[in-house]
């Protein structure tokens, strides 16, 4: 008997629980559903227990006449959209004017409506990337906005906003991270001249720029810069274009016009989307707790966020409403009765019923079809049609059978003989062999340079493989370069369903690997990485002026430098590279590609790339090498966190000594080291032209170690 009590009081208090989690999903109904204008549905509310949880609570300011909704208190929200799962919010735009009561004394100054606030900068303030600016600035932190928006539930839309600048000669960026917290950069830059007409409308780079936000971002730090702090390209110089601007918005929401070069002075916010979800799982797994998950209407169903984590709700096809509200309440998900709609679904002939989530046109007698205005529509029924269709129906069904079975036995016997040679060819072209056969006879005129490697020769192949996603370009490029320090490619398999490179085995890990692992650093001497360093200059040397076709690494970095078991270094990891067209001199427009750190900050700004994006890149490496240091660490102070940029302003200290690797220095190589710092100095020249060839980097460090010898 105790027994049985004991199980019927667990069972009642699991009962209790599950109404308890339940309830605690349903919305109040005596919430106040408008703040001002503005209506907050459902998951969203004035208060806790209004919203579906803390996330989405909104906050009704009344001192506003009429009241007005916030996001925690310091975000103005303008709309909310249920259907598309979206939040519309009022966004600061970043003002920076010249001779707006804030001289040029080393001062930001930021302006967003009426609030304004000044900051001390450094004297000689440089970007992240080592390019010193004049520092007149304008940044709007993001970071705070993310911060308050709970990262679970808000993404600023991806696909709705764009970063904008808008001005002469300025430059908008951000600096962030996402949901996973990589980091990243990414801007616009916005030029006028004067023989260029500023066109309305149009945001391609002339007085307006617009680029794209990365998805699933989180926060952000915006700035807006100008390039010069004198005069205007060409003599301009007037107050109309003397003010730059830097904000996200809304692309459906904002069209430039040459009058917003004044009147945004008098904008203090633009309209911004947020991209809401609930929770953090995908669909699947949130159907399984039946209590906690959101879409609660009947006719409703679920749907995975495409901009981070989490799902939303939306009502089944032929209903309308909230599908996060359960059926009893009247905002729910509701039938749509299509025959009264203005719409009129039916001919005008057919009879228009309403069904649950649907309609059915009926025709009228002598008529035949579906009804439908956008279907059949109704005929008339002719005499003798209706016998003639079921005799051509039945003749063309039996035609149709014996076809398939005669057809059918022949192709199951040629699909048994072939089956072997058929599954081969499918992984070949799906591999993309027939492309790369193509791309190596153009470039090469014959087949002999690359080898093309079955499953078999490579399990007896003693190589490594790479899985990479552009192999055919990464062959073309191996296949034109004959150079020691240059890994070795020997083939490709493409019998597998993921195709692979062949490369000669390198076993001695990679540049970076010793030089960030303390064990190894110590035995990496300074006749080592000396060596090193002209072994992969020599290597880019090669690539930029050597080859048949000139040919940009695009990502030199430690971690693409092999070595061998005698400290040779080997280049690899073409990936990224680009040929470069003789009749081009040496410079192509492309998508800015590479790795942090080691980035060229004039290629980041202008999508220009050249062979000096590469010297820059090697200045990195050499940096690398002398300090022992890692190219980006959060883990050091905000001013040494980019190596580029604290190496520069070190060397113009006269401070190497205090940034040298402790495994590195003596006496004897004193004079040999700033020498080395000194061409690493050069190859970081924010401006291209002030860089040295990878040529002149290839002989200079080569003339250092044979003097040392």
């Amino acid at each position: 008997m105790d027994i049985m009590v004991g199980k019927l009081l667990q069972q009642l208090l699991l009962g209790v629980i599950i109404l308890a989690a339940t309830a605690a999903s349903i919305p109040n109904s005596t919430c106040d559903r408008m703040c001002g204008n503005i209506k907050i549905p459902y998951p969203f509310g004035t208060n806790k227990s209004c919203s579906l949880d803390q996330a989405f609570v909104i906050t009704c300011n009344h001192t506003f006449h009429p009241p007005r909704p916030f996001l925690d208190p310091d975000i103005p929200v303008e709309d909310i959209s249920v259907l598309n799962g979206e939040l519309q919010v009022s966004n600061p735009v970043a003002l920076l004017c010249k001779g707006l009561n804030h001289p040029d004394n080393g001062y930001d100054f930021l302006e967003a409506g009426s609030q304004a606030s000044n900051v001390q900068k450094p004297a000689v303030p440089c970007n992240t990337y080592g390019r010193c600016i004049p520092p007149r600035s304008s940044t709007v932190d993001y970071t705070d906005i993310s911060a308050l928006l709970n990262l679970s539930s808000f993404r600023i839309s991806e696909t709705r906003n764009k970063i904008t600048a808008v001005g002469c000669d300025v430059y908008t960026y951000i600096e962030g991270s996402d949901q996973g917290q990589k980091g990243f950069t990414t801007g616009c830059l916005s030029l006028c001249d004067q023989n260029l007409t500023v066109v309305n409308g149009s945001c391609s780079g002339i007085g307006c720029c617009q680029t794209s936000i990365p998805k699933g971002a989180t926060g952000y730090i915006l700035n807006v810069r100008r390039l010069s702090n004198d005069t205007l390209p060409g003599g301009i110089e007037s107050k109309d274009q003397s003010c730059g601007y830097g904000f996200i918005v809304d692309e459906q929401a904002y069209n430039f016009s040459s009058l917003h070069f004044v009147n945004l002075k008098n904008r203090s916010s633009v309209p911004l989307v947020l991209d809401w979800a609930i929770g953090n799982k995908r669909c699947k797994d949130a159907q399984k707790n039946k209590g906690s998950y959101a879409c609660k209407a009947t006719h409703s169903y679920c749907y995975d966020s495409t901009n981070g984590p989490g799902y939303r709700c939306n009502c089944s096809e032929g209903y309308l409403g909230n599908p996060y509200i359960p059926d009893h309440e009247h905002e729910s998900c509701q039938d749509i009765d299509e025959c009264i709609g203005l719409r009129k679904p039916c001919n005008a002939n057919a009879t228009c019923t309403n069904t649950d989530g649907n309609y059915k046109c009926t025709c009228p007698k002598g008529y035949e079809g579906d009804g439908r205005k956008d279907g059949t529509d109704c005929r008339p029924i002719v005499l003798g049609q209706s016998n003639n269709k079921i005799i051509s129906i039945a003749l063309g069904v039996s035609i149709s059978l014996l076809v398939l079975l005669v057809g059918t036995s022949w192709v199951y016997w040629a699909l048994k003989k072939r089956k072997l040679i058929k599954l081969k060819e499918k992984w070949f072209q799906q591999n993309g062999g027939l492309l790369l056969q193509q791309r190596l006879r153009n470039h090469t005129g014959s087949m002999d340079t690359a080898k093309i490697y079955s499953a078999e020769e490579l399990e007896r192949q003693q190589t490594i493989t790479t899985k990479i996603e552009q192999f055919i370009n990464e062959v073309v490029l191996l296949t034109k370069i004959n150079h020691r320090n240059v890994v070795k490619l020997l083939g490709c398999c493409l019998e597998t369903e993921v195709p692979l490179l062949v490369y000669e085995f390198i076993t001695n890990g990679t540049l970076s690997d010793h030089i960030h692992d303390k064990s190894r650093s110590s035995l990496l001497s300074w006749d080592k990485r000396l060596k090193m360093a002209t072994e992969t200059a020599g290597a880019l040397a090669y690539l930029h002026y050597e080859a048949s076709m000139p040919i940009i690494h695009r990502d030199v970095k430690t971690a693409n430098i092999l070595l061998d078991g005698n400290h040779t270094a080997k280049v690899s990891d073409f990936g990224a590279s680009r040929l470069v067209p003789l009749d081009q001199a040496h410079e192509l427009t492309t998508l800015v590609q590479g790795t942090r750190g080691y980035l060229d900050p004039e290629y980041l700004l202008t999508s220009h790339l050249t062979e000096k994006s590469d010297v820059y890149s090697f200045g990195v490496v050499l940096a690398e090498l002398l300090t022992g240091k890692k190219v980006i660490s959060f883990l050091r102070p905000e001013s040494e966190r980019n190596l580029a940029t604290y190496f520069v302003s070190m060397l113009e200290e006269d401070r190497l000594l205090e940034i040298l690797d402790d495994h590195i220095y003596n006496e004897s190589n004193a004079e040999e080291l700033k020498k080395v710092a000194d061409v690493a100095k050069r190859s970081l020249s924010v401006k291209g032209d002030n860089r040295p060839t990878m040529k002149e980097v290839a002989v200079e460090l080569d003339g250092l170690r044979i003097k040392e010898k």
